[in-house]
């Protein structure tokens, strides 16, 4: 088998790639992207025989597309931006596909792998990717659905690569219409900061405060979940309170709309110049707290009782206690290594039907857990009875 990691000299992605030196079956694994300097120190980093190193620019659609053609898959790390031109070049490559991002722009590539019985899996990290699978895991073991509320919490500085920094951008534009949630059959839109809930992550994050974002997991579990009746769909999130701290200060004083200002005869959007600003300072690229924290509640009903499940992750710390995992890899780390998952299982066959697929469709949640759990990445659940207040904790992954 072989795999082409576009986009793979991004720090997320270069976790992927890791991941499949050390834990897949993969012969050939080539590191794509247009830096090649960057590229190809991965490539020296890693010191295998099996990784090499081509330049690829995917606003080159025919050249991409050459490249592309005799890899089995394409592990795409590119920016939300570029997931449109980079999935229409994996599908007429005739490669199955992954991503990290979701947000729709893959779907219109959807015949096309069909055509070529080939798979795509947009939006398979942390979040969106293994909430899916937490939610599912829960779902699967009731009668009905009442309401699934997905929540994590991303410790990382606010703009440690550009790409990290148009994210934070993306989620809080504020005309955004993809920041909905669903409610009783309807999906409704909701401005940033909608609906705060505290949400109590293990240690070392403690209590949040988390708020409404656009994520894929809101209409993807709507589809899943249907057959279940489900009621309410919220997916929230938080990063490290200075971080929320200045998103707030933006969106309030309107420079979250990025309004387009004139310096010195040249014309730059206002909030395009903080973003740069932050890419380029201490503060941009530094935080107090690293790491990632899943935490996804389902409300349904199992048996005639109404039973609640709590399942939340946790993962080797981020002190310099677990080499690996120090400080800013606690966070790519828990980021990049489901999508690497995710890349041998569908190159391997496990994921049978074709087309562009949400996660939920694609993968077994229990064998997902399972190869994270080699890698140090462990999902707890809680199942508390409601009616009569009894509550049992398992590990969901055994």
């Amino acid at each position: 088998m072989k795999v082409l990691c576009l986009g793979g000299a991004g720090r997320i992605c270069r976790e992927s790639i890791l991941d499949l030196v050390q834990y897949s079956s993969f012969e050939k694994i080539t590191v794509a992207d247009f830096n090649e300097a960057e590229g190809r120190k991965i490539v020296e980093s890693l010191q295998d025989p099996r990784v090499d190193f081509i330049q690829i620019n995917v606003h080159d659609h025919e050249d991409t597309v050459n490249k592309m053609r005799g890899y089995d898959i394409v592990m795409d790390g590119t920016t939300i931006t570029l997931n449109g031109l980079s999935t229409a070049c994996i599908a007429e490559a005739g490669c199955h596909g992954v991503n990290l991002n979701g947000f729709g722009a893959e779907e219109a590539s959807d015949h096309i792998f069909k055509q070529n019985g080939k798979t795509c899996v947009p939006g398979f990290g942390m979040t969106p990717g293994v909430t899916q699978m937490m939610a599912m895991h829960a779902a699967n073991q009731l009668d009905r659905v009442e309401s699934v509320r997905v929540s994590h919490g991303a410790f990382r500085p606010i703009a440690f690569s550009r790409s990290i920094t148009e994210t934070t951008t993306y989620e809080y534009d504020p005309l955004l219409p993809g920041r909905v949630v669903f409610e009783n059959g309807e999906f409704i839109q909701v401005p940033p900061f909608a609906r705060p809930r505290e949400i109590q992550l293990p240690e070392p994050y403690g209590q949040t405060v988390q708020y409404i974002i656009p994520h894929a997991e809101t209409k993807t579990l709507a589809t899943a979940l249907a057959d279940k009746h489900v009621q309410l769909i919220e997916v929230r999130g938080t990063w490290p309170a200075k971080n929320m701290q200045l998103v707030r200060a933006l969106y309030d004083w309107g420079f979250m709309r990025n309004d387009k200002i004139n310096v010195n005869g040249k014309e730059i959007g206002i909030l395009d110049c903080i973003s740069e600003y932050l890419f380029h300072s201490t503060e941009g690229q530094e935080t107090e707290l690293y790491g990632y924290s899943l935490h996804v509640e389902v409300i349904g009903e199992k048996d005639g009782q109404r039973v609640q499940h709590v399942l939340y992750h946790t993962h080797p710390a981020s002190d310099g206690s677990v080499e690996g995992w120090e400080k800013l890899r606690a966070y790519t780390r828990n980021v990049g290594i489901p999508m690497a998952i995710a890349t041998e299982m569908i190159a391997k066959g496990m994921v049978k039907k074709t087309g562009v697929l949400i996660p939920e469709d694609a993968f077994d949640p229990a064998e997902v857990f399972a190869e994270l759990e080699k890698r140090g990445i462990y999902i707890h659940e809680e199942i508390t009875q409601l009616d009569a207040q009894t509550s049992e904790s398992v590990q969901a992954s055994r």
